[in-house]
């Protein structure tokens, strides 16, 4: 007579240790954002009445999606007073043998693409004075190993490129503001 119970049991606990149970989740990390915070004084951009240093935080991430062939990193404004947010970043084409983007390169082949400045590059937070604005930085694992984005399209079209090739996305939104 077979124990039932034991059975199931048994298949309940290998199903529990089986490596897909385990599988370590894509995630960003970054010494110099904490999520929920807000971001250092150094990292505001310098303009709009904003007096920082621009400088970019340095991001890394870890166990992306084995099918990934390349990755992009965004920062975006949720609350900025468009109606649409605000791309203060957008980097794409980030090769599959990278895993972090510094302060202050990028990894050969990388594409900095339009922001809602309407020009490529790094535009660190600014709220407007008396407001706090959350923003989110975003790594997407894309599978493309380049994105066909047409040159010196908007942040929005990359955007839409960005979630037709994305597999999985991992994110840390900080804060900035008031001033």
């Amino acid at each position: 007579m077979v124990n039932f119970s034991n059975s199931v049991v048994t298949l309940l606990i290998s199903g529990l240790f089986s490596s897909a149970s385990f599988a370590a989740e894509f995630s960003l990390s970054s010494p110099d954002l904490q999520p929920g915070q807000a971001i250092k004084s150094e990292q505001y951009w310098n303009s709009f009445g904003c007096q920082g240093s621009n400088v970019r935080p340095q991001l890394k991430w870890q166990n992306a999606p084995k099918k990934a062939k390349s990755f992009a990193v965004t920062v975006y404004d949720n609350d900025a007073p468009t109606g649409s947010g605000f791309w203060h970043w957008v980097v794409h084409d980030i090769p599959l043998t990278s895993n972090l983007l510094s302060s202050t390169t990028l990894p050969k082949g990388a594409i900095e693409g339009n922001t809602d400045m309407g020009k490529p590059g790094y535009f660190g937070p600014c709220p407007p004075e008396g407001r706090k604005h959350s923003y989110t930085y975003k790594v997407y694992a894309l599978d493309v190993e380049k994105l066909a984005v047409p040159q010196g399209a908007t942040s929005a079209l990359t955007g839409f490129f960005l979630h037709q090739h994305s597999l999985q996305t991992a994110e840390i939104t900080v804060t900035a503001g008031p001033r």
